[in-house]
């Protein structure tokens, strides 16, 4: 009886946090903005718990928005990536984490090129305090 308490205690403290390989794969093809991707098989992903300048719109801030999609576009773009899914968008597209060795969303955040879109930092384990 001690054991399955501490196994379910562990599965209970580990949720959200299963290593990146146990994921499925997925190839991205292009990648529209700083935190936004489409996979070779037409999946639109929307890169989960970051934001990203704009491209268009009244809130756009090009310059910004163009190094952040071309540093994203450098680590992905023909790459085959481990995904987590998390749920759907209002545009359809697929809210996810990509991984590689590391959470793409951490490198885009890390580099300075994202912020934590604090609204929905709680999807991905990789963000402090989850």
């Amino acid at each position: 009886m001690r054991n399955v308490a501490y196994l379910a205690l562990l599965l209970v403290l580990t949720q959200g946090c299963l290593p990146s390989n146990s994921f499925p794969s997925v190839t991205i093809a292009s990648c529209y903005d700083g935190d936004t991707c489409t996979t070779s098989e037409g999946e639109k992903i929307r890169l989960a718990c970051i934001d990203t300048p704009e491209l268009r719109g009244k809130r756009s801030d090009p310059i910004p928005a163009k190094a952040a999609r071309d540093y994203l576009r450098s680590l992905v773009v023909g790459k085959s990536l481990r995904i987590q899914r998390h749920t759907e968008d209002r545009y359809g597209r697929t809210v996810a984490d990509l991984f590689n060795d590391q959470p793409i969303g951490k490198l885009m955040v890390d580099s300075g090129h994202a912020e934590i879109y604090a609204r929905y930092a709680h999807q991905c384990s990789w963000v402090s305090g989850n």
